[in-house]
C-alpha cells in the first residue's frame, strides 16, 4: 500500500463539496488580507516602533530591521509546515486557523506595551500569514491545470491591490491613531474567518491527501521538492533570483526616491499606489490573454525581459519623470509569477501542490532575508560621502542583473521539449 493509500485510510471521510465562486472569493480575500497585513506596516510600523525607541531613529532603523528579518524567518520556517499540514488535512483548516492567528497577531500589535511584546506579535505574524501557501494550493486544487496561469493572475491582483491598500489604509488610520490600523485589520481578518466558517468547502479530497512528514515539512526538506525535476528545479532557481530582485523595492524606494529626486511622503506614496495600480491592470487584464496567445512560457520571459527593463530604468533615471516612465514597463513583469506558478504545478502531483506552494514561500523568505540588507548595503555604499561621484541607482542596476540571469536560465530551462511529467 503506497504512502498516499495509508493516509486516505487515516483521513476521517470528509466530504469534498462543489466549490462555489463564494469560496474562490473568499481565498482572493484571504490574499488579500494577507498582502496588507505585509503592507500596512510600511508607513505605520517604523513610527510605532520609533515611539518605543524614545524618538532614537537611528535605534528605530535597526529595530525596524530586525523585525522584519525575524517576520521573513518566520515565513521561511513554517510555510513548509502550513503546506505540508495543507496536505495531509486539507486546505480549509489551515486556512482558518491562519486567519484566526492572523487577526490575533494584529490585536497583539495594537496592545503591545513593550517593544518586547512587539517582537512577539511580529512572530505570530510571520507564523500566521504563512496561510498563503494553503490558499495558493487551493487555487491548484480547483483550476484545471490549462487554466492555472490565469487564476494565478488573479492572486497576482490581491498582492497589487493589498500593496495599494496596505500603506494607504495605514497611513489614513494612523493620522487617526497610531494603534488603529493594527484593530482594524484585526476585525478584518477575524471577519474573514468567521465568513469561511460557513462557505469554505474543502478543495482536497481524502483520496489525494498523503502522510505529513516533517522531512518535506521542514524548510530544507521541502526544497526537495524542488529538485524531483530538472524543470522544476531550474524554475525554482529563477523564482529565487525573481524574488531576491523583487526585494530592492521595499528596501530602497522610499530612501532612494528621497535622496534622488527629493520627493516628499505623499510623491512617494501616490508613487506606490501607483506602481500597485499598474500592476492589478496587469495581473487582471492581461495575463490570461497572454498566456492564451503566447503560451506561458513566452509570457513567462516577456515579464522577465520588462523587469530587466524597468530596473534599469529606476537606476538610469536622473530625473522623477523618467522614473515613472518605467512604472508601466515593470509592472509587465507581473506576466511572470502566474506564468510560473502555472509552469510548477503542472509538473507536482495533486498531494503536492501544498508542499510546493510551502516549497516557494521558502524561498520567498530566504530572499527576504538576504534582500534588505543586500540592496541597503549596496545603497550606502554607492552614497557614502566620501565617494567623489554617487551612484544612487546601484541597487537597482544589481536588481536589474539578478533578472536578467533569471531570464536566461528560465529561457533554458522552459525550452520546447523539456519533459512534464502528467499530473491530472
Amino acid at each position: 500500500m503506497n504512502e498516499q493509500a495509508v493516509a486516505a485510510d487515516e483521513t476521517p471521510a470528509v466530504a469534498v463539496t462543489p466549490v462555489r465562486r463564494a469560496t474562490i472569493v473568499f481565498i482572493l480575500i484571504t490574499l488579500l488580507l494577507d498582502m496588507i497585513a505585509m503592507s500596512i506596516v510600511i508607513p505605520v510600523f517604523p513610527t510605532l516602533v520609533e515611539d518605543f525607541a524614545g524618538g532614537d531613529t537611528s535605534h528605530a532603523a535597526e529595530l525596524v530591521g530586525l523585525f522584519f528579518t525575524v517576520w521573513a524567518l518566520m515565513q521561511f520556517l513554517f510555510s513548509p509546515v502550513a503546506g505540508g499540514l495543507s496536505d495531509r488535512f486539507g486546505r480549509r483548516p489551515v486556512i482558518l486557523i491562519s486567519n484566526f492567528g492572523l487577526g490575533f497577531s494584529y490585536i497583539m500589535t495594537a496592545l503591545a506595551p513593550s517593544l518586547g511584546w512587539l517582537f512577539v506579535s511580529r512572530v505570530v505574524s510571520g507564523i500566521t500569514a504563512s496561510s498563503i501557501s494553503a490558499a495558493t494550493a487551493y487555487i491548484a486544487d480547483v483550476t484545471p491545470p490549462e487554466k492555472r496561469a490565469a487564476a494565478f493572475g488573479l492572486t497576482g491582483v490581491c498582492f497589487g491591490l493589498g500593496f495599494v491598500l496596505g500603506p494607504a489604509l495605514g497611513g489614513v488610520l494612523a493620522s487617526i491613531d497610531l494603534r488603529l490600523p493594527f484593530w482594524v485589520s484585526a476585525g478584518l481578518s477575524l471577519a474573514n474567518a468567521m465568513y469561511g466558517l460557513f462557505v469554505l468547502p474543502e478543495s482536497l479530497a481524502p483520496e489525494k491527501r498523503q502522510h505529513f512528514s516533517w522531512r518535506r515539512a521542514n524548510p530544507v526538506g521541502s526544497l526537495v521538492l524542488l529538485r524531483s525535476h530538472p524543470e522544476l528545479a531550474g524554475l525554482s532557481m529563477v523564482h529565487f533570483l525573481y524574488t531576491l530582485a523583487h526585494n530592492v523595492l521595499p528596501s530602497v524606494f522610499v530612501l532612494y526616491a528621497g535622496f534622488r529626486y527629493g520627493w516628499d511622503q505623499m510623491t512617494i506614496g501616490l508613487t506606490m499606489a501607483g506602481s500597485g495600480l499598474a500592476m492589478i491592470v496587469v495581473q487582471g487584464a492581461l495575463v490570461k490573454p497572454a498566456v492564451k496567445r503566447f503560451g506561458e512560457r513566452r509570457a513567462l520571459v516577456m515579464g522577465l525581459f520588462c523587469a530587466v527593463i524597468g530596473f534599469s530604468i529606476y537606476a538610469w533615471a536622473p530625473r522623477g519623470e523618467l522614473f515613472w516612465l518605467g512604472i508601466p514597463i515593470l509592472a509587465l513583469w507581473g506576466l511572470y509569477g502566474p506564468s510560473a506558478q502555472g509552469l510548477m504545478s503542472c509538473r507536482v502531483t495533486p498531494s503536492e501542490q501544498g508542499q510546493l506552494q510551502g516549497a516557494l514561500s521558502s524561498i520567498m523568505g530566504i530572499t527576504g532575508m538576504i534582500g534588505p540588507g543586500l540592496f541597503s548595503l549596496t545603497f550606502a555604499f554607492f552614497i557614502a560621502p566620501e565617494r567623489s561621484t554617487a551612484l544612487p541607482g546601484a541597487p537597482f542596476f544589481m536588481a536589474a542583473v539578478l533578472v536578467a540571469a533569471a531570464l536566461t536560465l528560465a529561457w533554458r530551462v522552459t525550452r520546447p521539449g523539456a519533459a512534464v511529467t502528467p499530473t491530472h
